[in-house]
């Protein structure tokens, strides 16, 4: 079995760790807390286990990619790491005096080992799980909210990545030896991606040539994260452009190019749920989702506290239908929820427009009147450019006068206030949730 082909070690040195790894120590807390072997379980069949060569242990390298992530470190450098650092071998499970893996190994366990693995919800559940057993969530409600994430690629062109890089490097390198400067190339004045590659590929031959600035681990870790920018990731650089990402909305006055990240968070600040999508996406129709995910961890949910988003007639529903309690200040566009055309364009709540599927948002809203039958209606229309969505406006009906559709809100009122908890609570669970995602 894989899981048994390297679960011995036998060393004269493994008393080492004792010495020099103390029990605060963050990796030693971690390798104490966690089972890893749920690894096995996910990538079971990933792997032939009935012939070829003995594979990494595929907890070592999952490990490997966890150090990565929270000393944010490049291929290279957790492994060159790893080498020396203790508390790295310690958390990586080997013994003081063996040998560490080529950092290609990494590369080559992301794509072929991790390929189609729901990393997010695997790493989601198993910390409910965790958080569960040790008895640190014992609140029946969830908090749900949404940040944004800039996309890696289009956010900045090609040739700004790379100027990003090269600066970087070079003020690891000012701090130790002002001098280098008058070493460095000449900097590319042109908006030529060939030029700037050139300059980093020359900016990188000076600097390895000096054998005393590349052992400083500030400078060796930029060095690295240029040279992996410059040959690994330039196919990347060149397509420039992700086709999965959208323009999303914070303001009415202010956009974002990439993603949303919706979070489910516990009264004690753990994560139980996190939904990715486009960033032009609606956060209430991601409500259903979270709590499904939330109560697939683990977690008995009876209250959802979430802003105005989360307040629409669908959730709504959903949350009355599963006995779960709904905290969301009401809007009547968001709550009414009768607009035709419903998939075609969603309601950006912190903007207060309509947004339609590519992420372009309504110039303008008039409020007017509509009479049928007598009865006078508030109506509003939002204005969109055909030139970008195909369509001139949309119209919505918002909140109606007259005691037939009136009640309407008020009954929704009622509802909501039923199930509303105290605020001073909600608003300080919600505070913790920003600073959670920040």
């Amino acid at each position: 079995m894989i899981q048994n082909q390297q679960s011995m070690i036998f060393s004269t040195y493994m008393g080492i760790y004792d010495l020099v790894v103390p029990e605060d120590n963050l990796l030693r807390k971690l390798n104490n807390l966690v089972d890893f072997s749920f690894v096995y379980d996910e990538l079971k069949d990933k792997y032939c286990h009935d012939n070829g060569r003995n594979a990494i242990d595929p907890i070592r390298m999952f490990k490997y990619l966890l150090l990565k992530t929270i000393y944010d470190l490049s291929d290279v450098d957790v492994v060159d790491r790893s080498k020396y650092d203790m508390s790295f071998k310690y958390f990586l499970h080997m013994a003081p005096e063996e040998p560490v893996i080529e950092p290609s190994s990494l590369t080559k366990f992301r794509k072929l080992r991790l390929k189609d693995v729901n990393l997010l919800d695997m790493l989601v559940n198993k910390t409910v799980e965790i958080a569960i057993e040790k008895e640190i969530i014992k609140s029946k409600s969830i908090i749900v909210d949404a940040t944004h994430t800039k996309a890696r690629y289009n956010q900045k062109l090609p040739r700004e990545i790379l100027i990003e890089c090269s600066k970087k490097l070079r003020k690891a390198v000012y701090k130790i030896d002002e001098n280098m400067k008058s070493k460095f190339p000449t900097k590319n004045k042109t908006d030529v991606l060939e030029n700037e590659i050139d300059y980093c590929q020359k900016l990188i031959e000076v600097i390895e040539k000096e054998d005393t600035l590349t052992q400083y681990p500030k400078v060796k870790e930029q060095l690295n994260l240029l040279k992996k920018t410059v040959y690994d990731d330039i196919e990347h650089l060149q397509i420039s452009e992700d086709q999965d990402a959208k323009v999303g909305h914070k303001t009415a006055d202010s956009s974002f190019f990439g993603y949303k990240t919706h979070i489910a968070m516990s009264e004690e600040r753990i994560i139980t749920a996190a939904i990715v999508t486009s960033g032009e996406k609606n956060d209430g129709k991601q409500l259903e989702g979270l709590i499904e995910k939330s109560i697939k961890a683990g977690i008995k949910v009876e209250n959802v506290i979430g802003d105005t988003a989360y307040s629409e007639k669908g959730n709504i529903e959903y949350t009355k239908k599963n006995e779960i309690k709904l905290v969301a200040k009401l809007n009547p566009i968001i709550t009414q929820g009768n607009r035709k055309n419903e998939d075609d364009f969603e309601f950006n709540k912190d903007a207060g427009m309509y947004v339609c599927k590519a992420g372009h948002m309504a110039i303008r809203k008039a409020r007017g009147v509509r009479t049928n039958e007598g009865n006078k209606n508030t109506r509003y229309i939002y204005f969109l450019i055909l030139k970008n969505v195909k369509v001139a406006l949309l119209k919505m009906d918002a909140i109606k006068k007259g005691p037939k559709v009136k009640r309407i809100p008020l009954r929704l009122n009622r509802m909501n206030i039923k199930y509303r908890p105290n605020f001073k609570k909600v608003s300080i669970l919600k505070k913790n949730l920003k600073n959670v995602i920040k």
